[in-house]
């Protein structure tokens, strides 16, 4: 060889059991050749790759174990390369090199795999973007900046197990490109985190695009997905109109309630998943998109799959990576945060001294179930704080409220009172009984729809 100043170190002191086994614990990949670019080292996750015995690569020109490599070109330069992609058995990977010299001389290099794919950097990047979202998210409020409608995971608030786990997860699938379901129930924040994934990808400088599938009348709905060409229909606008689709190209769409999305949609909606081709409303030709797909829902899907209301190939398509988001009584530990947190904002919004929640009044909050979960305790909690003063108590909270938590109620209105919770608990059996199914409920209580919508408000029962 060349040089055998590496023989020499990794036979001599240095080439001690404990510094060989922490070569190869190494997560990253390394390979040392000598001034003739022959192989003198090569630890054993490297060589479990490249499927070779680490000694019989020994000696061996490095170009005839590792394809495409560039080590006898930093030997004959001398010069350093970092971060560089390498295909190695079609993988993309990224190394660095390093000319290694002896009073002055190169007498070899040492290489390192750090990602052993493309997908290691985008985890490292999206850890790294979600870091400078929360350095942003800090600094706006620091300098006094109104929050904008693009929520991040840093809006995220809670230290319990389930969101901390959630948060992780997140951060994982977020520079993919695979379609999330998100499901959760009523008032959990599932477009707080549609739109956190969105921040946290490659397509955060993309646009973000929603669309709910509830609130769409059917016969409108695919011309708000694929849009429409002039003429299509009568009262078309002149010169047509993009859908969501089109304008979410090199970014995401967040499909809300996904489980109320028609039958005869949901066949449209997968071609275009499955082709990536829109066809507009009039149109005659296919228009190719980039979209993300995230969707979200409440209801069952498996149920309404054995029902036939929901197509089972679709729900394949879109649930390649589920979220699912812990209801408000799974996760009783961050009450006390998102309470002082929902204060601190109304405070801010109100211009006013954010108040006090005394002992009794947290305890009070973290005992209830929150069926109507985030939403309903904000609820809860904007109505003590424009009834009560800077310190809120027990009887600043909603006396439905309190009477479930064994306070008696008070002298002319308890009757009202103990309606509106009867009231509410009927609503929520309602849906429970029609597996979310709104039409169905209303129908249960044999009540007009726009009235159960109303009621729902009411009582802080709608979904995200």
């Amino acid at each position: 060889m060349g040089s055998d100043i590496f023989p020499q170190a990794l036979a001599g002191p240095l080439a001690s059991p404990l510094l060989l086994r922490g070569l190869d614990a190494m997560g990253e990949w390394l390979v040392v050749v000598d001034a003739e670019s022959r192989i003198a080292y090569l630890n054993a996750p490297y060589a479990a790759f490249l499927e070779i015995d680490p000694l019989a690569a020994y000696g061996k020109p490095v170009r005839e174990v590792i394809e495409n490599t560039r080590m006898p070109e930093v030997v004959t330069s001398g010069q350093a390369e970092l971060a560089q992609l390498q295909m190695v058995r079609g993988h993309h990977m990224i190394a660095h090199r390093y000319p290694v010299r002896v009073d002055g001389k190169v007498v070899g290099a040492i290489g390192t795999v750090l990602y052993h794919d493309t997908w290691e950097w985008r985890q490292m990047n999206a850890q790294v973007e979600a870091l400078e979202a929360e350095v942003d998210y800090y600094r706006s409020a620091a300098l006094g900046a109104t929050p904008g409608t693009r929520w991040q995971l840093a809006d995220v608030i809670g230290d319990s197990a389930g969101v901390q786990a959630l948060n992780a997860r997140v951060r994982k699938v977020a520079p993919g490109d695979a379609s999330v379901l998100i499901r959760g129930e009523s008032g959990t924040g599932k477009e707080l985190y549609a739109q956190a994934l969105h921040r946290l990808s490659e397509r955060a400088k993309g646009p973000f695009i929603k669309l709910n599938c509830a609130a769409i009348p059917e016969a409108l709905l695919e011309a708000e997905l694929f849009g429409y060409e002039e003429g299509a229909f009568t009262g078309a606008r002149k010169g047509g109109k993009p859908g969501k689709f089109q304008l979410a190209d090199g970014g995401t769409l967040f499909l809300d309630e996904i489980g109320d999305m028609p039958p005869a949609m949901q066949v449209k909606l997968l071609r275009v998943l499955q082709d990536r081709e829109v066809e507009a409303v009039g149109a005659t030709s296919l228009v190719p998109v980039d979209v993300r797909v995230i969707a979200a829902t409440h209801r069952p899907l498996e149920s309404l799959i054995e029902r036939g209301e929901f197509r089972e190939d679709l729900f394949y398509r879109i649930n390649v990576v589920p979220l699912v988001i812990p209801p408000l009584r799974e996760r009783r530990d961050d009450i006390p945060l998102l309470a002082r947190h929902l204060l601190a904002r109304l405070a801010e919004r109100r211009q006013r001294r954010c108040p006090s929640l005394s002992q009794a009044a947290m305890d009070c909050l973290t005992c209830h179930s929150w069926p109507g979960n985030v939403r309903e305790l904000e609820n809860v909690l904007e109505a003590a704080f424009y009834l009560g003063g800077n310190h809120l108590d027990v009887a600043d909270l909603p006396e439905a409220l309190r009477q479930r938590h064994g306070e008696p109620p008070r002298l002319g209105a308890s009757l009202k009172a103990t309606l509106a919770q009867a009231e509410r608990e009927a609503l929520l059996a309602a849906l429970a009984e029609c597996d979310g199914n709104r039409t169905r409920a209303a129908k249960r209580l044999g009540i007009a729809k726009s009235s159960f919508y109303e009621k729902l408000t009411r009582h802080g029962l709608l979904s995200d």
